[in-house]
């Protein structure tokens, strides 16, 4: 069994202290802080929209939906290059060649996208 060195040891007891106090005090936050609760306050609110009674149990537009998919797909585009990106050296021009290959199918849905008026909000 290996040895816990001095700096492992204070690194594990600041996260353990860490770990029990940041829950305390997001609880003392409710005590020591103001609370004002109002009707303007509790107003069902969907999109910085404000809704009637009626409205509030209706869903959400599709098209937020829709727009966080397409943020998402771009998103993981990104996470796919950071790595690539990183170690092109070592992978050459294969790996150039296939990520502008990659890099063209996602600007080719991104087009298609765009051409089929899903981004329009009208």
């Amino acid at each position: 069994m290996r040895k816990m060195s001095d700096s492992n040891f204070l690194a594990s007891i600041m996260i353990a202290a860490l770990a029990i106090l940041l829950p305390l005090l997001f609880h003392l936050t409710k005590y020591l802080g103001t609370s004002s609760d109002n009707e303007r306050k509790n107003e069902p609110v969907e999109g910085g929209i404000r809704l009637t009674h009626k409205d509030s149990f209706d869903g959400f537009n599709v098209k937020f939906f829709i727009v966080g998919i397409i943020f998402l797909i771009f998103d993981v585009e990104v996470l796919f290059m950071f790595p690539w990106a990183l170690n092109l050296r070592e992978f050459g021009l294969f790996a150039l060649m296939e990520m502008f290959i990659f890099m063209a199918l996602l600007i080719g849905g991104l087009i298609y996208v765009y051409k089929s008026g899903v981004l329009k909000w009208t």
